[in-house]
Protein backbone atom coordinates (compact mmCIF):
# COMPACT_ATOMS: atom_id res chain seq x y z
CA UNK A 1 0.00 0.00 0.00
CA UNK A 2 0.82 3.29 -0.96
CA UNK A 3 2.35 6.15 2.07
CA UNK A 4 -0.14 8.72 2.17
CA UNK A 5 1.54 12.24 2.88
CA UNK A 6 -0.04 15.08 4.73
CA UNK A 7 1.33 18.08 4.11
CA UNK A 8 -1.16 19.65 1.83
CA UNK A 9 -4.30 19.11 4.07
CA UNK A 10 -2.60 20.08 6.72
CA UNK A 11 -1.14 23.36 5.37
CA UNK A 12 -4.24 24.31 4.28
CA UNK A 13 -6.38 23.46 7.47
CA UNK A 14 -3.45 26.24 9.06
CA UNK A 15 -3.86 28.55 6.13
CA UNK A 16 -7.83 28.78 6.99
CA UNK A 17 -6.97 29.24 10.56
CA UNK A 18 -4.23 31.66 9.88
CA UNK A 19 -6.28 33.58 7.08
CA UNK A 20 -9.62 34.02 9.37
CA UNK A 21 -7.12 35.44 12.43
CA UNK A 22 -5.81 37.87 10.54
CA UNK A 23 -6.48 41.12 12.43
CA UNK A 24 -5.31 39.68 15.61
CA UNK A 25 -2.87 41.54 18.40
CA UNK A 26 0.51 39.96 18.22
CA UNK A 27 1.76 35.96 17.49
CA UNK A 28 -1.89 35.85 17.78
CA UNK A 29 -2.42 36.20 13.76
CA UNK A 30 0.94 34.22 12.58
CA UNK A 31 1.57 31.31 14.85
CA UNK A 32 -1.21 28.59 14.32
CA UNK A 33 -1.43 27.07 17.61
CA UNK A 34 -2.01 30.59 19.26
CA UNK A 35 -4.04 31.49 16.48
CA UNK A 36 -6.18 28.93 16.50
CA UNK A 37 -7.06 29.82 20.40
CA UNK A 38 -7.48 32.82 20.16
CA UNK A 39 -9.97 32.18 17.33
CA UNK A 40 -12.06 29.90 18.97
CA UNK A 41 -12.74 32.68 21.61
CA UNK A 42 -13.39 35.73 18.96
CA UNK A 43 -15.70 33.05 17.89
CA UNK A 44 -17.17 32.61 21.17
CA UNK A 45 -17.34 36.34 22.13
CA UNK A 46 -19.12 36.68 18.37
CA UNK A 47 -21.88 34.11 19.42
CA UNK A 48 -22.54 35.93 22.66
CA UNK A 49 -22.54 39.30 21.58
CA UNK A 50 -24.63 38.96 18.47
CA UNK A 51 -27.20 38.65 21.87
CA UNK A 52 -25.92 41.41 24.01
CA UNK A 53 -26.02 43.89 20.69
CA UNK A 54 -29.93 43.57 21.28
CA UNK A 55 -30.08 44.24 24.54
CA UNK A 56 -27.01 47.36 24.23
CA UNK A 57 -29.55 48.81 21.44
CA UNK A 58 -32.70 48.86 23.45
CA UNK A 59 -30.67 50.26 26.21
CA UNK A 60 -29.67 52.94 23.52
CA UNK A 61 -33.05 54.03 22.52
CA UNK A 62 -34.22 54.11 26.23
CA UNK A 63 -31.65 56.99 26.88
CA UNK A 64 -32.15 58.57 23.82
CA UNK A 65 -36.33 58.88 24.44
CA UNK A 66 -35.67 59.36 28.41
CA UNK A 67 -33.39 62.56 27.05
CA UNK A 68 -36.00 64.28 24.63
CA UNK A 69 -39.30 63.28 26.94
CA UNK A 70 -37.03 65.12 29.46
CA UNK A 71 -36.66 67.96 27.44
CA UNK A 72 -40.58 68.27 27.50
CA UNK A 73 -41.09 68.43 31.33
CA UNK A 74 -41.78 64.24 31.50
CA UNK A 75 -40.06 61.27 32.33
CA UNK A 76 -39.56 57.61 30.67
CA UNK A 77 -41.42 55.78 32.67
CA UNK A 78 -44.42 58.17 32.72
CA UNK A 79 -44.04 58.70 28.87
CA UNK A 80 -44.37 55.51 27.98
CA UNK A 81 -47.01 54.72 30.75
CA UNK A 82 -48.84 57.28 28.80
CA UNK A 83 -48.32 55.62 24.99
CA UNK A 84 -49.97 52.31 26.21
CA UNK A 85 -53.00 54.67 27.56
CA UNK A 86 -52.79 57.13 24.57
CA UNK A 87 -53.02 53.87 21.97
CA UNK A 88 -50.03 54.37 20.49
CA UNK A 89 -48.22 51.87 19.45
CA UNK A 90 -44.71 52.71 18.53
CA UNK A 91 -41.87 50.30 19.56
CA UNK A 92 -38.69 52.17 21.68
CA UNK A 93 -36.60 51.65 17.93
CA UNK A 94 -38.59 54.24 16.23
CA UNK A 95 -39.78 56.27 19.10
CA UNK A 96 -35.77 56.59 19.37
CA UNK A 97 -35.54 57.46 15.78
CA UNK A 98 -38.50 60.29 15.70
CA UNK A 99 -36.50 61.49 18.75
CA UNK A 100 -33.51 61.92 16.86
CA UNK A 101 -34.13 62.87 13.49
CA UNK A 102 -37.23 64.68 14.07
CA UNK A 103 -37.73 66.41 17.41
CA UNK A 104 -40.65 68.64 16.11
CA UNK A 105 -42.91 65.30 15.50
CA UNK A 106 -41.78 63.73 19.07
CA UNK A 107 -42.78 67.17 20.55
CA UNK A 108 -46.46 66.39 19.01
CA UNK A 109 -46.22 62.63 20.22
CA UNK A 110 -45.30 63.76 23.59
CA UNK A 111 -47.94 66.54 23.63
CA UNK A 112 -50.48 63.70 22.45
CA UNK A 113 -49.53 61.89 25.64
CA UNK A 114 -49.43 64.56 28.22
CA UNK A 115 -53.33 65.27 27.34
CA UNK A 116 -54.20 61.58 27.80
CA UNK A 117 -52.11 61.86 31.41
CA UNK A 118 -53.74 64.97 32.45
CA UNK A 119 -57.04 63.69 31.49
CA UNK A 120 -56.94 60.64 33.36
CA UNK A 121 -57.04 61.83 36.87
CA UNK A 122 -59.82 63.71 35.85
CA UNK A 123 -62.45 61.36 34.67
CA UNK A 124 -61.29 59.28 38.44
CA UNK A 125 -62.26 62.29 40.14
CA UNK A 126 -65.37 62.35 38.67
CA UNK A 127 -66.38 59.07 39.09
CA UNK A 128 -65.36 59.04 42.60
Amino acid sequence: MARVKRGVTTHARHKKVIDQSKGFFGRSSTNYRIALERLEKSLQYAYRDRRVKKREFRGLWIQRINAATREHGMIYSKFIFGLKKAGIEMDRKVLSAIAFDDPASFAEIVKSVQAVLDAEPKAEAASA
